[in-house]
C-alpha cells in the first residue's frame, strides 16, 4: 500500500486540491444566492448547469487530451475553471453565473481525466483497485473538507472565491511535475444507452435515478438549509454529513451486496433512502434539532453514495469483462444526465411546496426506484453470490476511472522516459 501510496502521491495530491476547491465553490454559490435573494428554482437551474456542462466535457475531453497532449490539456482546463471561479467573484449575474457553472463542470470532466488517465499508467494491474479506493478516500475527504471552509471568511465577500480559485489552481503544480507522461488511451468508446439497458435494465434505470438524487441533494441541500433557518456553519456541517456518511457506508453496504442478491440488498438500500428522507422532511418542523437533521442528512447522502457503485456492480454481473470500461463510460453519463435533470425538478418542487419539497422529490423518486427493482427481481433470476461480481466504490467523476476498476481488463499501458517525459 506505501509503495502504491508512493507512486501517485503527487495525483492524488493534485486531484485533493481540486477537490476542495470545488467542495468549497459548491456550497459557497447556493449560500451566496439565498443571500441575493435568489429563489429556489432559479438556484436549481445554476446549480444543475455544472452537470449539464460536465456532460460535455465528458463526450470532448478524451478529444481534447489527444489532440494537446495530457499536460496541456490539464493546464488549459485547470486555468479556464479558475477563471469561471473569479468570474462568480466579479460578477454577479444570475444567467452568467449558470454559464460558469457549466463551464466549471466541462473543465472538471476533464481534470479528472487527465488525471484518472495518469492514475491508471501508474498503477500496476495488481493494485489498480488499491489506487481505485485511495483515490475515491482523497474525492471524499477533500470535498468534505471544502465545504467546512466556508467558515473561514464571509459568504458575502470575495475572499472566499479567491479562496477556491487558488486551491484549483495550485492543483496545477503537483500534476503538471508528474515526471511520466500521460498514456495514449486512445478514445474510449461509451456502450449505447440501448446496450446498457439490454445487458442491465435495472442497473441502467438505477444508476439514472442515483444521478436524480445526488444531483438535487447536493445542489439544492445548501438552498434548503438557508431556507430553513441555518447558519453558515451549520450549513457546512449540515452538507458535510452527507459527504461523510456516503464515505462510512460505501465499504459496508458493498460487503453485504456481494454476499447476497445485490438486487435485494439495492432494494433495502433505497427503502432506507425513502425512510432517511422522510426523516429529513419530519425534522425540517422541529425546533432545536438540528443535530437530528444532520444525522439524518449523513444516513441519506450515506445511501444515496451507495446506489450508483451498486448499481454499476449488478450491470457489470451481465456484461463481458472486456466491456467494463465502456458500459463505465456509458453509466457516467447516464448518471450525469439524471443529475443534470435532478435539481431543475426538485427546485420546481421546492417552489410550491416549500424547502421540504426537496425531500419529497428524493422519497418519490427513491420510492419509484424501489418499486422498479422489485419487478425486476420477479422477471430475472438472481444470480449467486459467487458469480457475481465484487462490489467497487466507483467515483462518478470520468470515464476512466473504468480503467482503474480492478473487474475490468486493463487497458493498454504506455510509458515513456522518466527524463524527458515529453508533452503528450
Amino acid at each position: 500500500m506505501i509503495n502504491a501510496l508512493r507512486t501517485v502521491f503527487s495525483l492524488l495530491l493534485g486531484a485533493g486540491l481540486m477537490a476542495l476547491g470545488i467542495g468549497l465553490l459548491g456550497l459557497l454559490l447556493p449560500i451566496r444566492m439565498a443571500l441575493e435573494d435568489v429563489g429556489p428554482q432559479v438556484a436549481g437551474y445554476v446549480m444543475s448547469a455544472y452537470y449539464a456542462g460536465f456532460v460535455g466535457g465528458s463526450f470532448m475531453a478524451q478529444r481534447i487530451i489527444g489532440r494537446v497532449g495530457h499536460i496541456r490539456a490539464f493546464a488549459a482546463f485547470a486555468a479556464t475553471l479558475t477563471a469561471a471561479i473569479m468570474v462568480h467573484a466579479l460578477v454577479f449575474d444570475v444567467p452568467l453565473w449558470g454559464l460558469m457553472r457549466a463551464a466549471v463542470g466541462f473543465c472538471m470532466a476533464g481534470l479528472y481525466a487527465v488525471i484518472e488517465s495518469w492514475l491508471n499508467v501508474r498503477s500496476p494491474n495488481e493494485l489498480r483497485g488499491r489506487v481505485l479506493s485511495m483515490y475515491t478516500l482523497t474525492i471524499y475527504i477533500s470535498s468534505g473538507i471544502g465545504q467546512l471552509a466556508i467558515n473561514l471568511d464571509d459568504t458575502a465577500g470575495l475572499e472566499l472565491f479567491c479562496l477556491g480559485a487558488l486551491l484549483t489552481s495550485l492543483s496545477l503544480v503537483p500534476v503538471v511535475m508528474t515526471r511520466v507522461a500521460g498514456p495514449e488511451l486512445g478514445n474510449i468508446k461509451t456502450m449505447s444507452l440501448a446496450g446498457l439497458y439490454h445487458a442491465s435494465p435495472l442497473g441502467t434505470a438505477v444508476t439514472a435515478g442515483a444521478g436524480l438524487l445526488s444531483g438535487s441533494l447536493y445542489a439544492l441541500g445548501a438552498v434548503y438549509g438557508t431556507q430553513i433557518g441555518l447558519s453558515v456553519f451549520e450549513n457546512s456541517i449540515f452538507m458535510g454529513a452527507p459527504i461523510i456518511g456516503g464515505f462510512l457506508l460505501q465499504w459496508p453496504i458493498g460487503r453485504l451486496s456481494d454476499k447476497f442478491d445485490r438486487r435485494t440488498v439495492l432494494f433495502g438500500v433505497l427503502l432506507a433512502t425513502v425512510a432517511a428522507a422522510v426523516l429529513m422532511g419530519a425534522f425540517s418542523f422541529a425546533q432545536g434539532s438540528f443535530v437530528l437533521l444532520a444525522t439524518a442528512n449523513l444516513l441519506l447522502g450515506g445511501f444515496l453514495a451507495t446506489i450508483y457503485p451498486t448499481a454499476v456492480a449488478h450491470a457489470f454481473d451481465y456484461i463481458d469483462r472486456s466491456r467494463m470500461v465502456a458500459a463505465n463510460s456509458g453509466m457516467l453519463l447516464v448518471w450525469a444526465v439524471g443529475a443534470t435533470a435532478g435539481p431543475l425538478v426538485a427546485s420546481s418542487v421546492m417552489g410550491p411546496v416549500g424547502p421540504s419539497g426537496l425531500f419529497v422529490f428524493i422519497a418519490v423518486v427513491a420510492t419509484f426506484l424501489a418499486i422498479y427493482t422489485r419487478w425486476r427481481m420477479s422477471r430475472r433470476a438472481a444470480k449467486p453470490a459467487e458469480e457475481q461480481s465484487k462490489f467497487v466504490p466507483v467515483p462518478s467523476t470520468s470515464a476512466i476511472a473504468g480503467a482503474l476498476d480492478p473487474r475490468s481488463e486493463p487497458l493498454p499501458e504506455f510509458y515513456y522516459e522518466d527524463e524527458d517525459p515529453g508533452d503528450r
